[in-house]
């Protein structure tokens, strides 16, 4: 699997990290959850490099003109809730992409040495087939990859893909390995930041918390 870290080259993309790792910018909740849909508008341009173009003709009032036109069936599928705003910045620029969404919740029980152990529990699955199209599943917190593997595990109950695009704003190297070793070999990985490690939480550090509270408040 080809792992892409775009915010190793400096750019816009790093000014809105910035101000999503903020303590104090965090406060506000709306440029919290525009700032996740910048980047994702901005990693789904990165992507449609890698779709299919054909030559296609269109009549301006001047002249014929040959543009370059995708001819991809994408299908945006999205981990719930935190990707809710990632999905809707990937649907403002794919905004003929069909549109999937899976539920992926954590679930901690403490092991007999009192350890943490992570089950990640699926109960909810609303998709249109991916047989033979463009899958680009998306969530911005990549901490395990067990969510993100649920999630795609999921969706083959409705086909099988032809290219699979996974993109997310934190990774860690914990969670891409485990997906290097249960994606497809030919998946492609778009991180826009990996940090370095996660806590016993099994939290992103420094990361920036917890993105679905940020966006949409505490849950009990």
């Amino acid at each position: 699997m080809k792992v892409i870290h775009l915010s190793e080259q400096p750019s816009l993309l790093n000014q809105y990290l910035k101000e999503m790792r903020s303590v104090d910018v965090q406060k506000d909740s709306m440029r919290f959850r525009r700032n996740i849909e910048r980047i994702g508008e901005i990693m789904a341009v990165e992507i449609s490099k890698q779709l299919t173009y054909t030559l296609e003709q269109v009549q301006t009032p001047l002249a014929i003109a040959e543009m370059q036109v995708s001819q991809d069936q994408v299908v945006l599928g999205t981990v719930l809730r935190a990707g809710l705003p990632m999905h809707q910045g990937f649907l403002n620029m794919f905004d003929r992409a069909e549109n999937a969404f899976v539920s992926a919740y954590r679930r901690e029980t403490i092991g007999r040495r009192g350890e943490t152990n992570l089950e990640i529990i699926s109960e909810y699955l609303a998709a249109p087939s991916i047989e033979n199209k463009t899958l680009i599943l998306v969530d911005p917190m990549l901490a395990t990859g067990l969510s993100m593997e649920v999630a795609y595990k999921a969706l083959l109950s409705h086909g099988m893909p032809k290219n699979v695009h996974i993109a997310c704003i934190f990774a860690t190297p914990q969670s891409i390995q485990y997906l290097q070793d249960t994606m497809p070999e030919d998946a492609m990985l778009w991180c826009a930041v990996i940090d370095p490690e996660l806590n016993e939480k099994k939290y992103i550090v420094p990361g920036l918390g917890d993105a679905g509270d940020l966006c949409f408040g505490a849950k009990l």
